[in-house]
Formats: structure tokens, sequence, C-alpha cells
């Protein structure tokens, strides 16, 4: 072969390579960027977003995803704005925690519900960054064995419950060592239990809980706070599993919290009190 043909061969060799990772960078800009008719989305024009049925405040108030008032459909607004969506494009999926969590196909682009990021779930659907990490929080009734509790033995002492599929279940059976949790349908059928008196207490995030004690469950208290669950990354946006719709919006959210965005609707609508005591072990 002469020098030339293998110069030649080379150069164009060198070319094909430059060219693909071109092709690439081009292909994960696109993956990153879309237009409200883009053809990744549920419906065309829409942004079609899953949530609770009901939702609860600070997460969203009055029970209206569509009000925009409370921490997650504020975001799920900002968000759309910067996907380039108005507020009248983004509609709302009401489903229940189990049917959001499911493996298969969602009546949804993504879903937003306090929902948990883990390596279980990951296997089944996909998720966005993290956007939310909250801590847990222990509900109890007047007179329950955790009322004055100051370890995870007093802890342990009591009758606990909590909803199926949930973070809060799996943290109270593998981080405190709860045995025989009581599992319900979801957070209403924890309170109504706990108000007929069948658990002693339950565990949630401290929103939730802030929430739960001012309103559900009236005559409950905040006992404690309870250490990060090492198995929950925080909340995270749910998708189907290997949804091409993940680059775009996860740039999307980027965007909001290195602009503050996030932090801002933390500190509007999920404060706690710093004054409540913890329990580490």
């Amino acid at each position: 072969m002469s020098d030339r043909i293998q110069t030649i061969r080379t150069l164009a060799a060198g070319a094909a390579i430059a060219a693909a990772f071109s092709f690439s960078a081009v292909t994960a800009e696109a993956q990153e960027t879309g237009t409200p008719d883009d053809a990744r989305l549920f419906q065309s024009g829409m942004l079609t977003v899953g949530t609770g049925d009901p939702v609860y405040p600070p997460w969203m108030m009055d029970n209206s995803p569509e009000s925009g008032e409370g921490f997650e459909n504020a975001l799920i607004y900002a968000l759309a704005e910067e996907m380039g969506f108005a507020a009248d494009q983004v509609q709302w999926a009401r489903l229940t925690f189990e049917q959001t969590i499911a493996p298969g196909d969602k009546p949804f682009d993504f879903a937003i519900q306090q929902i948990s990021v883990t390596p279980e779930r990951a296997e089944v659907v996909g998720f966005s960054q993290v956007y939310y990490q909250a801590a847990k929080a222990v509900i109890a009734l007047p007179g329950s064995p955790v009322e004055t509790a100051t370890s995870f033995a007093d802890l342990r002492e009591a009758r606990w419950g909590a909803a199926i599929g949930t973070t809060d279940m799996t943290y109270l059976e593998n981080i405190v060592g709860i045995e025989n949790v009581a599992v319900y349908d979801d957070q209403i059928g924890v309170f109504q239990a706990m108000r007929a008196g069948q658990i002693d207490a339950t565990a949630a995030a401290v929103p939730t809980a802030l929430f739960a004690t001012a309103v559900q469950i009236e005559e409950a208290s905040i006992v404690a706070i309870l250490p990060a669950d090492e198995n929950d990354a925080g909340h995270g946006l749910l998708f189907e599993h290997g949804s091409p719709l993940i680059p775009w919006v996860d740039a999307a959210l980027t965007r909001l919290i290195e602009a503050g965005t996030v932090q801002q609707l933390v500190d509007t609508w999920l404060v706690a009190d710093p004054d409540l005591p913890v329990i580490t072990e």
C-alpha cells in the first residue's frame, strides 16, 4: 500500500470518528431540548403530569393541582415554563401511588407525588435527578409509647403503620427495626387507623407530618425527627422506564435548581421546626 493511500485512509477514518462524535453531541443536545409539539410527549401540545388522588398540603393545596398553590404543583408550573409550555398546556392525571410506581406504560409524561428515588424502583421506572430530600418525622397520638421516645429502642415499643409501597414503610422496617408494621393502602388509611386507636405512630416526610398534625389528625403531634434514610436519595420525577423525555426534563430541572427556584419553593412551602428533637439510634 502506498503512503498516499494510507494517508487518505487515515484521514478518512479520522473524519468518520469526528463526524460520529459531532453527531453524538448534536443528538444529546437535541434530547435535552424540545417544544410543545414534541413527538416524545404523551399528548402533543400538552405536558401531562401524574399525581395523587387526593393530594395534600403543603405539597399541593386544596386538593387542586391546577391551582399552582403548593410545593409540587408550583414546581411543575415553573418546570413547564422552563420547557416552553404555557400554564394552560399542563394537564394532570390523577392516580394512586401504587399505579404511579408500578412497571409498564404510563398515562403521563412524568409524575410528581413525593416519589423517592430508590435502586429497586429504578429497575422498573425512570427518574429525573433528585430535587428535594425530606427528613422523616415521627407522628404519634397522646399517650403513645413513642411520645417521649429518645431512642430506636423506645420507638420499637409502639404499634406502627405505613402506606404500602412507600419508603416510609421500608424505613421503619429496615432502619428503625420495627417488626409487624401494619400496612394500609394510602396515608388516609394510616391516619384513620391512628384515629381509631389501631396504631400508635407512623413516619412521614416532615412537610407531610406538619400538615397531618395540623389538619388531618390534630390530636397527634410530631414527636421527633429521624435521620436521613440511607436508601432514600430524595424525591425525583417518575417516568416510564427508558423514557426519551428524561434528558429534556432533567436539563430544565437543572436550570431551575441552579437559578435557586427550587430552593425558593422549599423555603415557601416546606418549612420545618428546627427545635424538634432528633432521634439518631
